[in-house]
């Protein structure tokens, strides 16, 4: 069967890249970066389509719990696969603080660049200060802004420590904090299989994924923090503390 899976969505995904991600990828210049669907910028209603349809091939379906309020936010998320990004993609348009080496991969790293993705070079200050900048204006200018505080995708199961640092931005602009639980289920039971294994590149990632039976990616999204004023490890600590608990909470059986 997993042989079976790869040859119906690779062709898909193909298909999907060559022709989605262009029609994608030309909403975001003008003239019709102005255009607006509904009340909502066709280039973000594309990148939210993008990033859905490319999850569904994958074999991976969405299901939100919550939405993301309005007007701008820090959005802060425990951290398992690649696919995270595209996940929370599908449920709305952000700009995301990654790790610099994303911005080499085909295809992924040019729709992030186009998608507003910030690359940081982790280990570097000077990248860390400009990181923080950029962010800042973000969020001053009304945006959303996602980091993974984990610190990237770490062996184990479970909500890792959350680092302080890039928290740093929202409480210098008094942005709420923005608290979101990924999991990942299959046949209603927590589905780890989808990180990166010892020594697997991001290609035989992707394969591997493929194969796997149809998943559900469950996005919780939490209630809001406030940030003016309060010590950067402390909203850490308590964002830390609302994605563990809900990422740890039973899981209703229906989902199977």
């Amino acid at each position: 069967m997993s042989v079976l899976r790869l040859i119906f969505r690779l062709p898909l995904l193909v298909l999907h890249f060559l022709l989605g991600t262009p029609a994608t990828v030309v909403c975001f210049y003008r003239p019709l970066k102005a255009v607006r669907v509904g009340g909502e910028p066709l280039h973000d209603r594309m990148l939210r389509w993008w990033a859905g349809t490319a999850c569904w091939i994958i074999g991976v379906s969405v299901e939100g719990h919550g939405r993301f309020p309005e007007g701008p936010q820090l959005v802060v998320a425990n951290h398992i696969s690649w696919l995270d990004i595209q996940v929370l993609h599908s449920m709305s348009p952000m700009g995301f603080v990654a790790k610099a080496e994303i911005d080499g991969w085909p295809v992924a790293g040019y729709l992030a660049r186009v998608g507003g993705t910030v690359f940081h070079r982790r280990g570097s200050h000077d990248s860390a200060s400009g990181v923080g900048a950029v962010m800042a204006s973000r969020l001053e200018g009304g945006g959303k802004v996602a980091i993974f505080p984990e610190g990237g995708i770490l062996p184990g199961f479970g909500v890792k420590r959350f680092h302080a640092r890039l928290f740093a931005p929202a409480i210098d602009t008094g942005t709420e904090v923005q608290p979101v639980a990924i999991r990942y289920l299959l046949g209603g039971e927590h589905h780890a299989d989808m990180t990166f294994r010892p020594g697997e590149n991001f290609a035989l990632n992707v394969l591997r994924l493929m194969s796997q039976p149809r998943r559900i990616a469950e996005v919780m999204v939490l209630e809001p923090l406030p940030s003016a004023g309060i010590p950067r490890r402390q909203i850490a600590l308590a964002a830390e503390n609302a994605v563990r608990s809900a990422f740890d909470s039973e899981i209703e059986r229906n989902h199977g």
